[in-house]
């Protein structure tokens, strides 16, 4: 005959451990509560279908809702537009396009975006592009590779060499919305980005001189921009003037500009 070998002690622990484990799994018991939800359930699930009127009633609300995003939408997205399309980049025709007696320098000043700032510009930084060809959004693009958010220069001016007539003028984005410019070297560089109106004439003055038109318009824009916004003629520097380099070139005709500032 088998012998029951378990200890009894053993025993106990299993029996305690039932115990306590019946007393934890506690099934819940229905309340007023639990039985009134289950109620409302089975009354919801009871509920009539809606009538045809009900039914148009709701479609006209979502209509109605969808149609009011919709408008809204397309006011959001033509306001858009529009602030994209007044701070995007303009051009000023060449002298031989403007009317006789006019620089044509008047949309500088009034087809900007954002209105200038009494005092807000101090001096002019003159710049060439060191290549022979090229043209506003060319270099724009070359910013961009370069790391920068777009054009550094406030103005290019065109050689006639790549999508630019001579004398025509690229206004960029910086000054349509009247931002700080990337475009100065030299141990005061954040000072002339800050408060100096770039320009940048496309051609390469250390190989080769400007256009002559090209100049003239150079002369016009920086005469506008000296007479409109109180900046001396002795603010006007070359970049070579606040960093170790040569641009704009040493075939640039410095003294002839001067001479220009002071005539006019």
């Amino acid at each position: 005959m088998g012998q029951n070998t378990q200890n009894p002690q053993q025993n106990s622990k299993k029996h305690s451990a039932f115990a306590r484990f019946s007393y934890t799994v506690q099934f819940p018991i229905p309340t007023a509560w639990t039985q009134s939800a289950m109620s409302r359930r089975k009354s919801n699930s009871k509920r009539a279908p809606r009538t045809p009127e009900q039914l148009r009633r709701v479609r006209n609300v979502w209509l109605s809702l969808l149609a009011s995003m919709t408008v809204v939408g397309g006011v959001l997205l033509m306001a858009d537009t529009r602030t994209n399309a007044n701070a995007a980049p303009f051009v000023l025709p060449a002298a031989a396009q403007i009317a006789t007696g006019s620089s044509g320098m008047e949309p500088i000043f009034s087809k900007i975006q954002a209105p200038i700032t009494p005092g807000r510009w101090k001096a002019i930084v003159i710049h060439h592009s060191a290549k022979s060809a090229g043209s506003g959004q060319s270099i724009d693009e070359e910013h961009r590779e370069a790391g920068l958010s777009g054009l550094g220069h406030h103005f290019v001016i065109g050689n006639g060499r790549g999508n630019m007539e001579a004398g025509e003028i690229y206004v960029g984005y910086r000054w349509n919305r009247q931002e700080a410019g990337n475009h100065a070297k030299g141990s005061n560089a954040d000072w002339y980005n800050q408060n100096a109106i770039s320009i940048c004439l496309v051609g390469d003055g250390d190989r080769k001189g400007f256009d002559g038109k090209q100049m003239e318009r150079t002369a016009e824009l920086v005469s506008a921009l000296c007479r409109q916004l109180n900046i001396p003629a002795k603010n006007v520097v070359l970049h070579r003037d606040i960093a170790k380099v040569t641009d704009p070139g040493r075939a640039f005709p410095e003294a002839w500009l001067r001479e220009q500032l002071g005539s006019r």
